[in-house]
């Protein structure tokens, strides 16, 4: 048996899940590593939008730490950062690239860095804008890990220069979303932050058909709406379900809708982590176009896509029976393909087929054979 992995890993959050995506995906992966049989360290920048809205102060599946400043960071963590076996850094963590240039400079084993918002990322490195990595720093990475996969991976090996780029998708924790015998709440339902790019199409195939069908009910979960937008008299409005309640939200739906972000539609091959979550619940969704969606969720067998209001009545006009049958498809495929689990030995395959920079290659090497296999399962 492989020895068990010691990793390291600096994200936007894990302790809250407020207005972020990251740290729901982030538990998934982490309890799959222990499931798996490996050590991690989650160490988060204690911000204070954060701190007031913790939701896992101490989880039971990793070690998590706070630090105020890359200074305090250095001082407290330097040497297990020095010393993990990987190190990855995440997207949109604060002083990023700052962070960044400290792990290529200490840490001794695999650095890499994980981007949940890889679209967004390479569109703000084109017009130089991110403050979270650089973008020569991503040939001196061992491994750049996308959240989106298919032509991205090609884009960041030719045009950015990244050595090992693999695609890491977002996962759902298969012990924490299932289905919930409950009563229908809403025939139609949403769950996300608000954001400028994706409420265009909120309104095309959410408020648009509640206006249209003013006897059905609605619900759009999330933070940050702004007190402008006109809801229709049938839509719910809920500030935000924690990931505790993200079970009983998604099965008290008759459908649920899946709308991506602007930049994830043009780049493709980029689903969200309520896409999995949605199928790991059973729930029928509905969501808008984009490349790589049928490769994961076949439409028509796992879910409908919808492109214009007319589909999505339909969709909620079709019998029951046969939506609840393409709902088990789907969750038949995201339990066997798309858990932290599976998500976890991905990762390990990717760090195995990693190879440190020229520099550290004589060194790191034997270390990198070491990985070669996941640990048993604990």
């Amino acid at each position: 048996m492989t020895r068990p992995l010691d990793i390291v890993i600096l994200g936007l959050s894990l302790s809250s899940s407020w207005g972020n995506g990251h740290a729901t995906t982030y538990r998934a992966l982490l309890r799959g590593l222990k499931r798996l049989g490996h050590h991690a360290l989650f160490l988060e920048r204690d911000v204070p939008w954060y701190a007031q809205h913790r939701d896992l102060p101490r989880p039971d599946f990793c070690d998590l730490a706070f630090y105020r400043d890359l200074g305090g960071l250095m001082r407290d963590h330097g040497a297990r950062i020095a010393g993990a076996d990987a190190v990855i850094v995440g997207s949109y963590v604060p002083e990023g690239a700052a962070l960044l240039n400290l792990v290529m400079a200490h840490a001794k084993g695999l650095r890499a860095f994980y981007d949940i918002d890889t679209p967004v990322t390479l569109a703000a490195l084109e017009r130089g804008e991110t403050s979270y990595l650089a973008r020569r720093q991503i040939p001196e990475l061992d491994l750049y890990l996308s959240f989106s996969g298919g032509e991205v991976l090609d884009v960041l090996a030719g045009r950015f220069g990244a050595r090992c780029p693999r695609a890491l998708y977002c996962a759902v924790d298969e012990e924490r979303y299932r289905p919930l015998d409950l009563p229908r709440r809403w025939d139609l339902g949403y769950l996300g932050t608000y954001s400028d790019d994706r409420q265009p199409v909120l309104e095309r195939l959410l408020l648009e058909p509640a206006r249209r069908l003013p006897d059905r009910r609605f619900v759009v979960a999330g933070p940050q709406y702004p007190a402008s937008i006109a809801w229709p008299a049938n839509v719910e409005r809920i500030e935000h379900v924690g990931p505790e309640d993200h079970a009983a939200f998604y099965s008290s739906q008759g459908l649920t809708l899946n709308v991506t972000r602007a930049d994830m539609v043009a780049a493709g091959w980029s689903p969200s982590v309520r896409l999995f979550e949605a199928a790991a619940c059973g729930v029928p969704i509905v969501s808008d176009r984009w490349r790589g969606l049928d490769e994961l969720l076949p439409e028509g067998e796992a879910l409908l896509i919808a492109d214009d209001p007319e589909a999505v009545v339909a969709a909620l006009a079709e019998p029951r029976a046969v939506s609840l049958r393409r709902a088990a498809r789907a969750r038949d495929i995201v339990l066997d393909r798309h858990t932290g689990t599976a998500r976890a030995g991905e990762l390990l395959a990717a760090l195995s087929a990693a190879v440190p920079t020229a520099a550290r290659a004589a060194q790191q090497l034997p270390k990198a054979a070491a990985m070669m296999a996941p640990a048993a399962s604990v």
